[in-house]
């Protein structure tokens, strides 16, 4: 008898447990197929554009592409943030990650982020779609990934300043002119009007151009739009420490924000 019950519950115990897997499996074939059976690896190896042009073919409902495509970036998106996760983990593991200081300094700078992009996407005219937004996410996520990433990178990198320390510049070694050779200089007037052509030519450099086209949009805004978003803009920018490539990213993400959907996007998208 004592046996029978023994097997009798034992074999409930396996229906539960495979009701239980049973669920789990119904619950998986979602996220797999938003995946596409693609790992997160592979996904993220790819540009958020590429994907979206893989993901939206494979969409079997009846729904319409601007859906598809907001349905594409989540999935890039939840990729992006478990693979800051995962590096945030390993820098706490190694004890190498960012102080409580930079810590907080970047969760200011978070706050001061979105609350700029939700002053900029309601100042768009026409309202911003929703691929806008879920973009919008998308980039705030970026900015999550490179604060981390530069601790990673740390180390690398004060290897590799040491290294170029030790070695000597050729572009800052003089080479002398052979023995007896006369150097001459161009005229005062030759020099100066080379110059002018050079600036001409010379394409202004990224950061140069970022804000001008930035300063372009906000301009275009009518007053009660845009002191309010050159504020928070100031609140972001202002800040000390930081990285001149963060600042650009920053002012190119501005611009992304603020031109309006019939422009010529100034940059492609950083994923």
């Amino acid at each position: 008898m004592k046996m029978f019950v023994a097997a009798v519950i034992a074999l409930m115990a396996s229906a539960g447990i495979f009701a239980q897997a049973k669920r789990t499996a119904a619950r998986a074939p979602a996220a797999d197929r938003d995946q596409l059976g693609m790992t997160c690896a592979q996904i993220l190896a790819m540009s958020s554009s590429d994907w979206i042009a893989q993901f939206k073919p494979k969409v079997s409902e009846p729904v319409p592409d601007q859906d598809k495509t907001v349905r594409a970036i989540a999935v890039y998106g939840k990729c992006y943030d478990a693979r800051t996760d995962r590096l945030k983990a390993a820098l706490s593991r190694r004890g190498s990650g960012p102080l409580m200081g930079a810590g907080g300094d970047f969760r200011d700078f978070e706050q001061a982020l979105q609350s700029f992009t939700a002053k900029a996407l309601a100042s768009n005219d026409p309202p911003a779609t929703p691929v806008k937004s879920a973009y919008a996410a998308l980039y705030e996520e970026q900015f999550r990934y490179g604060f981390y990433e530069r601790f990673e990178a740390r180390p690398a990198k004060a290897e590799a300043a040491k290294d170029r320390a030790s070695k000597p510049n050729p572009a800052k070694t003089p080479v002398p002119a052979p023995s007896g050779a006369k150097t001459q200089e161009p005229a005062k007037s030759d020099a100066a009007a080379t110059d002018k052509s050079m600036q001409a030519a010379t394409p202004p450099d990224p950061m140069t151009a970022s804000k001008n086209r930035f300063g372009e949009l906000l301009d275009a805004l009518p007053d009660d739009r845009m002191h309010p978003l050159h504020s928070a803009f100031g609140d972001i920018v202002g800040r000390g420490g930081m990285s001149e490539e963060t600042r650009l990213a920053v002012y190119r993400y501005a611009i992304f924000l603020l031109e309006p959907a019939s422009d010529q996007p100034f940059s492609p998208p950083p994923f």
